[in-house]
């Protein structure tokens, strides 16, 4: 069985699988943005190291938990939280590429971690993104933490047998 790769529409056009896609669609890749910052405030927008040891793991098995059912529904493709260590690089010619940690604000102050889910419309893309910003946090009470969700720009078709 194959999955149809999705037309790109002009940017601005959004249809009701979601933004640049027609409805010959059947799957399509998106990414969940967590962000440590950068988002508008969470409504529990206590920061994580200021969370108990209890907390934190709560918070991480519910990540887990969902991962593990999108598993089960074939939805789930990947997902990482990442350090707060980073480096910007670039190719600068031949010899030592350049490396800077600063001063501009960089991915690893903004983005805290990420999921790669293949869903069938756009719609259940926007269901699981509100279902994941429901992590508990302080308290063990739900975020509700702003998650971005980013289509994957020409994907191709995912075969499956």
């Amino acid at each position: 069985m194959s999955r149809t790769q999705a037309r790109l529409r002009p940017r601005g056009e959004h249809g009701q699988n979601g933004p640049y896609r027609t409805k010959e669609t059947t799957m399509a890749k998106y990414l969940l943005l967590k962000h440590y910052r950068g988002a508008p405030a969470a409504v529990n927008d206590v920061p994580m190291d200021r969370w108990t040891p209890d907390e934190v793991s709560a918070h991480v098995q519910y990540m887990q938990d969902f991962a593990t059912r999108l598993e089960g529904t074939g939805e789930y493709v990947d997902g990482q939280a990442l350090s707060p260590e980073g480096t910007f690089v670039r190719y600068d010619g031949e010899g030592r590429p350049p490396v800077t940690d600063g001063p501009f604000a960089e991915t690893k102050d903004l983005i805290a971690g990420w999921m790669v889910i293949d869903v069938e419309t756009y719609d259940r893309a926007l269901e699981l993104a509100g279902e994941l910003s429901a992590a508990p946090g302080a308290g063990g009470k739900p975020i509700h933490e702003w998650l971005e969700l980013r289509p994957f720009y020409g994907v191709p078709p995912t075969i499956t047998e």
